[in-house]
């Protein structure tokens, strides 16, 4: 995939799982972008540990998994931070 594809489900990812998750996350448009791609790559390891095979377009399953990651990660930040973000 792209690199723009994966900016554009990053940030799609990204802005769904902050709506979802609760608590304050750090940054803005780039921080939102980079916890969707962190969590594409999350997703797709959990994606393929259960033995689906790989989803590489700009899609409805791509941004579903993309965001289950994006989900995965937000929670275990704030498990590490303790909820506390930077001022």
């Amino acid at each position: 995939m792209g690199i723009l594809s994966w900016i554009v489900i990053g940030l799609i990812a990204g802005w769904l799982a902050k709506l979802v998750v609760p608590g304050r996350e750090p940054g803005g448009f780039l921080a939102t972008t980079a916890i969707g791609v962190v969590g594409a790559i999350i997703g797709g390891w959990i994606w393929s540990l259960m033995g689906q095979g790989n989803v590489t377009a700009v899609n409805g399953p791509s941004i579903l998994v993309a965001f289950v990651g994006s989900v995965v990660l937000l929670v275990l930040y704030h498990a590490v931070s303790g909820g506390r973000t930077r001022a």
